[in-house]
């Protein structure tokens, strides 16, 4: 097994760069591949991308800024592995926890594995970003019988054909949405395992809003009540 982690990068001149040292540092129970894009950063993101020589690293940059959609479906389109998951590159994911979605794919057990973040005092950004990710993973939950702990988790680990099978369309944060939409859809529950989250403030960088979790509810409802694509 291959696995290829997708990084979408935007403006994270601070925290790139650790970002890719803590998660080539780790111990992986497989071959890996890291793919960066450069979504059109307009700080020094690019210069620090530059500087990377590592074999398991491959970047591509778009010329304007598209959004984390566009970002992923970059990197998907590059992927060698047969398994991708996605990365953000602003620290509030741990990389050491990559293998405990990988384990439940090798040994037989799951097919599409969603990392299940734990909130805490300590670690949550807010209690309305917490109270709106409960939301709407409850609205998913409603509307495609499920029961999932996380829908907006970032750490989303499935067959790379798979993925590319879901057309995507969201250019930005409704991404997250609408691939565990097509999921349900196709009555695929992902496995979910815990891991450990640190939520960054806005002066830190933080990017999302009310106005993505407004745009997730509406992606989960269009792809409810969407017609069955025609069969051939």
């Amino acid at each position: 097994m291959k696995l290829s982690i997708l990084m979408p990068v935007y403006n994270e001149q601070a925290h790139v760069a650790e970002a890719l040292k803590q998660t080539l540092a780790v111990d992986y129970p497989c071959d890996v591949e890291l793919i960066v894009v450069d979504d059109g950063s307009r700080d020094g993101t690019g210069d620090v991308l530059n500087n990377l020589d590592d074999p398991r690293v491959r970047v591509f940059t778009h010329p304007r800024n598209r959004g984390k959609g566009a970002a992923i479906r970059t990197a998907a389109n590059q992927a060698e592995g047969d398994y991708l998951v996605i990365l953000d590159a602003d620290l509030e994911y741990d990389p050491q926890d990559l293998p405990k979605l990988v384990a439940p794919v090798m040994d037989g057990r799951a097919r599409v594995v969603y990392g299940n973040r734990v909130f805490g005092s300590h670690t949550a950004y807010s209690f309305w970003y917490v109270m709106g990710n409960k939301a709407i993973t409850t609205a998913a939950n409603v509307f495609y019988n499920s029961y999932l702990g996380d829908l907006e988790t970032c750490f989303k680990l499935m067959p790379v054909p798979l993925f590319k099978s879901l057309n995507l369309r969201s250019k930005g944060f409704g991404m997250e949405a609408e691939i565990t939409a097509k999921l349900l859809r196709r009555k695929i529950k992902p496995y979910e395992v815990p891991i450990s989250y640190r939520a960054r403030s806005r002066d830190e960088g933080k990017k999302i809003t009310w106005k993505d979790g407004v745009e997730a509810l509406w992606i989960l409802g269009r792809e409810r009540v969407r017609r069955p694509a025609p069969r051939r």
